[in-house]
């Protein structure tokens, strides 16, 4: 362990001790029950950050250098660059660059839009060009996920370089990458940084992530927790494939569950109707027993189409049983109404049945099959083919709109293992506008938290609990907008009508806080050790209406069943029209509250109707804030970035 590390670990066990002491004393002490409506809030938005502070100490605490693989880079690979409505060049500019690449391999366009123009580029470049097979017309297409799903099925490279449209790759990115999956076969994906070419130092999109792609992901792969990021990672073919077929299985698995407990229900219905005759009943009961028997044999891993094929067999039987009984009855009554009395009626001309004999016979049970054949339905609706997608085997996870965490968390999950490669070794185009930025942290945020709520990582069976937290820290990250709008709305609300969320500003408050406050603050710094982080912290609150409205929408998509687009993040160096006003309004209506509040919290302080030291807190506080939201400003007047174009067209073709 070196002396750094052991200062980091000395930091942030400090600063979670120093957190959860200032935290439990604003529960049990300082909140002011008789404004409740904000001190709550305002403490539950404490509690949420010592938790992310925990998170991020906990991140930090196995942060891993990795030194360069040992073994020679081995083995075939492909190297596959996603695209759908990027411009041509950008693309072949991508694919050239790959081509060049030193280690042995073979270079494919996966085009999702399926362009004329693409594949004659490509063609004439010589490099492989796959877009999608007849299978998908009319099926689930599930965006990147889908596109990279139906290349894997084409091709057979052991290793397979994912590269987006604008990530132009550098000649030796296999031959850094590749050591790792000889150094243990155990390894599944090598993830390296995402980096881009049209940002300048001031950065005002936040397009750069230095923190992430470095301390975080050498945290997280401390844990074995370093996840896919989309693009620049490379991953074992073997592992994708195994996770399609067991992705495959759990599939089936589910659905022979869901149909055999729909049937026990239908069964027991059917069974529990006391007009039924003795003999359905107890056929039904026993078929009953069959059914919940073969979930109990699932349940306990037993093969899916021996317990199917049981199922089927005493469904079969039973209704040969069924049929025989019903049969006889049928006979039985054909000879009941061949005594039924008649008589012919003169001015109808008909013969006419007696109407008491009628009723006798609509009482009985003439069909008892029912409920036996709709079960035999539901198991016989099962298809191992799984016609409801284009291919039955998905290696790459679509349960998000972002495939990339999901993927990861999942073959974590099945043992597999990650390494993060710290070194830039694919340069790309970052948004050039405010609004092209929005809807791309959109995207994000929405397929993070899709992968939350369909398959949170603290109950995903074969995670260990490393893993599980770091997932989940991901994930608990994008909750922060409702704790942002406590942390704008409470100083406000102080300063413009003097309500105060705590008991009182005193001594314990600020001996409580600012130590928390400021051992926080010194391990941030010490981590990112001379990164430019600031722009990171800025768009973690200045995006709140994003976060907010990305929890809103993964709810309505995973339990509403309204479903997500997925919108491909425009990258053509053009900006997208002027500011986008009607996005970040929330933003703008913040600031001038703020703005105000400051105002009138100095008036007051003035005339003689505030606290003084409550104002000077919260108006420090005020500052704050509109120092974090300024951003927003500074993002709507950027018009995209221009200097160095030229020679970013001639590095990419050199």
């Amino acid at each position: 362990m070196t002396a750094r590390h052991l200062v980091i670990r000395v930091l942030a066990l400090l600063s979670v001790l120093l957190g959860a002491n200032y935290v439990v004393w604003r529960w049990l002490a300082s909140v002011n029950w008789e404004a409740w409506w904000i001190a709550v809030p305002l403490v539950i938005a404490e509690t949420y950050s010592l938790i992310d502070t925990f998170f991020f100490a906990l991140t930090m605490w196995r942060a891993r250098e990795r030194p360069a693989p040992r073994s020679a880079p081995q083995g075939t690979a492909d190297v596959f660059i996603t695209t759908y409505n990027e411009p041509v060049e950008m693309v072949m500019a991508t694919a050239r660059a790959a081509v060049r690449i030193r280690y042995p391999h073979r270079t494919w366009i996966l085009d999702d839009g399926a362009r004329a123009d693409m594949a004659r580029a490509a063609q004439a470049a010589g490099v492989g060009y796959i877009t999608r097979t007849e299978d998908w017309v009319g099926k689930p297409r599930h965006a990147k996920a889908g596109n990279l799903n139906n290349a894997l099925l084409q091709t057979d490279g052991e290793f397979l370089l994912i590269l987006d449209a604008d990530q132009v790759p550098h000649p030796d990115i296999l031959d850094k990458t590749l050591g790792y999956f000889a150094d243990d076969p155990e390894v599944a994906l090598v993830q390296t940084p995402q980096w881009f070419v049209n940002v300048d130092d001031a950065d005002p999109l936040g397009s750069q992530a230095p923190l992430f792609y470095g301390p975080i992901q050498q945290g997280k792969d401390g844990w074995n927790a370093a996840f896919f990021c989309g693009s620049n990672a490379v991953l074992r073919r073997d592992a994708l494939m195994q996770l399609g077929i067991v992705g495959y299985v759990r599939s089936l698995e589910d659905s022979l569950t869901s149909a055999l407990r729909a049937a026990s229900r239908m069964l027991q219905r059917a069974a529990a109707d006391r007009s039924a005759p003795p003999e359905l009943q107890r056929e039904l009961s026993e078929l009953q027993g069959v059914v919940t028997a073969a979930r109990g044999e699932v349940a306990a891993g037993a093969p899916i189409g021996d317990v199917t094929y049981r199922v089927q067999a005493a469904i079969h039987e039973a209704s040969r049983r069924l049929v025989d009984r019903d049969l006889a009855g049928m006979n039985a009554d054909l000879a009941a109404i061949g005594e039924l009395p008649v008589q012919r009626d003169a001015q109808l001309d008909a013969v006419v049945v007696d109407e008491g004999g009628l009723d006798a016979l609509a009482v009985r049970e003439l069909s008892p099959l029912g409920a036996v054949a709709a079960v035999d339905g539901l198991l016989a609706a099962l298809r191992v083919d799984r016609p409801d997608e284009a291919q039955p085997l998905q290696p790459l996870a679509t349960i998000s709109v972002t495939e990339d965490m999901a993927t990861a968390m999942q073959l974590h999950a099945l043992g597999w293992r990650s390494v993060y490669h710290h070194e830039t070794l694919a340069e790309g185009l970052a948004p050039e506008d405010l609004r092209t930025m929005l809807t791309q942290r959109l995207r994000w945020a929405q397929g993070t938290l899709q992968v939350l709520l369909r398959d949170n990582p603290l109950t995903k069976k074969g995670l260990d609990a490393g893993q599980r937290l770091m997932y989940f820290a991901t994930m608990w990250s994008y909750l922060s907008g409702f704790t942002a709008v406590v942390y704008i709305a409470a100083p406000v609300i102080y300063l413009l009508f003097g309500v105060l969320p705590v008991t009182a500003w005193t001594v314990d408050f600020f001996a409580r806080f600012l130590p928390y406050f400021l051992v926080n603050q010194i391990l941030f710094v010490v981590v990112a050790k001379g990164l430019r982080t600031w722009r990171g912290q800025q768009y973690s609150l200045a995006l709140f209406p994003v976060w907010i409205a990305a929890c809103v929408s993964a709810f309505r998509d995973v339990v509403l069943g309204k479903s997500l687009n997925f919108v491909v993040t425009k990258k053509d160096g053009r900006a997208s029209g002027g500011p986008p006003w009607r996005q970040i309004w929330p933003q703008l209506t913040a600031m001038a509250l703020l703005a105000v509040a400051a105002v009138v919290g100095l008036v007051r302080v003035a005339l003689g109707t505030a606290d003084g030291t409550g104002t000077l807190v919260n108006t420090v506080w005020v500052v704050y804030d509109l120092a974090v939201l300024s951003v927003i400003i500074q993002a709507a007047r950027y018009r995209g970035f221009r200097p160095e174009t030229a020679a970013l067209d001639e590095r990419q073709d050199a």
